[in-house]
């Protein structure tokens, strides 16, 4: 009777093991076996991290093998189980690899097929076809569409972490990563004495180093020492944690009245401010979209504010980009100066902060949880519900989207809008604004840099974020069009692919809300587009979100140089502030602190993070795949030399975009 040997991979991770029982099946072209229970004596099998082999004899011939089905009965309690692989040893002596990357919860089956990737067309048999179908149709019903607030993206239907379907839930040590690290930050930072003195303000900036780590040589120290210094001010908008605001200005606005008399100290080419425009060298950043937004009224003891501040950037001599003029409010008036450098130094030093207040508002709620969080939940959502697991687009992203579901993400954001000015409801009206604003372009970073006048390398020389992410781009969409020409031999293929064409109509419809105006295509008709729009994903998931996310203790942790909250409304007149009022208007130390453990807590690494370019998963194992993974790996280790070499002795290194530093996924 023929005989195969079965060797079942079980995953690492926490309570990944079982000590239910589990049945196998083999489904083959000429018969289906019984189901055989994979058991040996005196062994506990499918221990966390085991690789168990066991020898399955069946009465006839099978054929190939098409499909294995796992079964699992409950031997005491429910135990869930993390399959990773199987492979089968057929009676010819030949190997099949069976990936699987799965949990199998209650009383679950799963089946099986190998691990050639394959598009809808390329199922000619019967029962893969049906099981590709039955496959989505469960999906389906697991991963639905839910409006978790109007305008919003569509995320998933899940109220609580425990709604979501096991595969996107974090795993355990996640979740009991992210705890710590904020419980770390609360001890390590020795903030515990702070965290419930709400309504006591510090003393002065000084006394703000109470709740301030230095450690040698990082970025989070230099800010400390430089933050009230124009040249640091304006280095953010290039290198910070939030580099996406900052464009060249074609046209002053009417509503900043700003003159080249009142900026003429600032101007180093003996040109007009009208010239300098002409010439390229003038900036602008403009924060309309906090006008009118409630501020946080949650706490009855504190009022809250915030502003909408204008600020016009100088390309002076060296090239360097530093402030020369700041409004506060988006309408002109007696009562809403425009404040320069030459201002008294208090009057300066407020109107700046007021600004770093506000980058981090549009930062946190616009940059980072909008434009990246959000918007990946809605690629994984549709990518669960329209690709099955043996296509290859599904392999591909497996594991840069299979986390991203935003409601696992509320804590991460409910934390710190305790202490935010936009909390209670304000973060919720500025992502409804900013929806009006996020296009498919916008999310293509050559073009969005573009789009602010930011390409020229010759022009602004030190914006490494724009360099380095180029560079990364490009390695991912050479990466994805290599993967695209293996699986599709024309354009005509893709249009055929009706699963790609269903997920690409799903995020349109349900995550952009069928706007015409947010550009997203309804269809992708060529191999060029596709490639295009997987580097987007791909991107944005990854490279995106490390940008925008890992340097946040570096550039906020240091309270004054990013208030999460302002507590006085912004000044109407010149020559009145003080040291004081500076002092009474930043945040109390309690709010200080809930900001600085969210930070912390945010920036750190996972353990066993994954970086981009790490598929140890074996989700694909076609040989020309592999060796396009290969070629990928080597291209962003070149990136990650190039990196380091220009970073050595730089006083500000840049790094947040060094693949080595890029995780794979965008759920923490």
């Amino acid at each position: 009777m023929p005989s195969y040997t079965v060797t079942v991979a079980t995953g690492s991770q926490w309570f990944a093991g079982t000590d239910d029982y589990i049945y196998l099946s083999l489904v083959g072209s000429a018969g289906c076996s019984e189901k055989h229970l994979l058991d040996k004596p005196f062994y506990n099998d499918f221990e966390r991290g085991a690789v168990d082999s066991y020898d399955v004899t069946v009465d006839e011939e099978l054929g190939d093998i098409q499909l294995v089905k796992i079964e699992k009965r409950k031997y005491w309690l429910h135990d869930d189980w993390y399959l990773k692989y199987i492979t089968l040893k057929t009676p010819c002596g030949d190997y099949i690899e069976f990936p699987c990357y799965r949990w199998i919860t209650g009383e679950g089956e799963i089946v099986l097929r190998d691990g050639r990737a394959k598009l809808a067309c390329d199922d000619q048999i019967h029962i893969l076809k049906q099981h590709r179908r039955k496959e989505l149709e469960t999906r389906q019903k697991q991963y639905r569409w839910m409006e978790w607030n109007p305008g919003f993206p569509l995320s998933i239907d899940a109220k609580c972490h425990k709604d979501l379907p096991r595969d996107i839930q974090f795993d355990s040590e996640k979740g009991v990563d992210f705890v710590l690290n904020y419980s770390k930050a609360m001890e390590n930072l020795f903030i515990n004495r702070f965290m419930h003195m709400f309504q006591s303000s510090w003393s002065d900036f000084a006394d703000f180093e109470k709740i301030f780590v230095k450690i040698s040589n990082t970025i989070s120290e230099r800010v400390m020492n430089h933050w009230q210094e124009d040249l640091m001010f304006g280095y953010q908008f290039l290198n910070g944690c939030n580099p996406v605001l900052i464009q060249r200005c074609k046209k002053l606005p009417e509503k900043l009245p700003v003159t080249t008399e009142m900026v003429e100290c600032s101007l180093e080419r003996q040109l007009t401010l009208e010239q300098e425009v002409e010439q390229g060298n003038i900036f602008i950043v403009d924060f309309d979209l906090l006008d009118g937004i409630d501020a946080n009224k949650t706490d009855p003891c504190t009022l809250q504010f915030l502003a909408a501040p204008i600020c016009l950037l100088y390309k002076n001599l060296a090239n360097k980009i530093v402030p020369i003029a700041i409004q506060l409010n988006q309408v002109p008036g007696d009562e809403n100066p425009i404040f320069l450098p030459s201002d008294a130094k208090y009057d300066w030093l407020l109107a700046k902060i007021w600004v770093r207040s506000s980058d981090f508002h549009i930062h946190q709620t616009i940059t980072h949880l909008l434009r990246t969080h959000l918007v990946s939940e809605v690629f994984g959502i549709a990518m669960y519900r329209h690709l099955p697991a043996v296509h290859p687009i599904f392999k591909l992203w497996a594991r840069r989207l299979e986390r991203a579901a935003q409601v696992q993400l509320m804590v991460l954001f409910l934390l710190p809008l305790k202490a935010n000015a936009t909390g209670g409801g304000g973060h919720v009206q500025m992502v409804q604004r900013a929806m009006q604003d996020l296009t498919y372009i916008s999310l293509c970073f050559p073009e969005a840099i573009k789009a602010r006048g930011m390409d020229s390398t010759e022009d602004i020389p030190y914006y490494f974020y724009r360099d380095d992410g180029l560079l990364v781009w490009e390695a991912i969409k050479t990466f994805t069009a290599e993967v695209v020409g293996i699986y599709y031999k024309s354009d005509q293929m893709v249009v055929e692919d009706q699963e790609l064409q269903d997920f690409v109509k799903d995020v349109y419809v349900y995550g952009m809300r069928g706007k015409k105006t947010s550009g997203f295509p309804k269809s992708i008709k060529t191999r060029e587009k596709l490639s295009e729009y997987l580097t987007v994903v791909i991107f944005t998931a990854s490279a995106q979100h490390a940008a925008v996310n890992f340097g946040q203790y570096d550039w906020c942790s240091w309270i004054p140089n990013a208030p999460p909250t302002m507590r006085a409304p912004p000044p109407t007149a010149k020559g009145v502030v003080t040291i004081e009022q500076i002092v009474d208007t930043l945040p109390d130390r309690g709010r200080s602190c809930w900001h600085l453990g969210a930070v912390w807590a945010l920036s750190q690494f996972q353990e066993n993070e994954l970086f981009l370019g790490m598929y140890p998963e074996e989700h694909f194992i076609e040989k020309p795949v592999k060796e396009a993974i290969a070629r990928f790996r080597k291209n962003l280790d070149t990136i990650v030399s190039m990196i380091a070499e220009r970073n050595k002795n730089k006083k500000l290194p840049y790094y947040y975009l060094s693949p080595d530093r890029i995780p794979n996924s965008v759920a923490i």
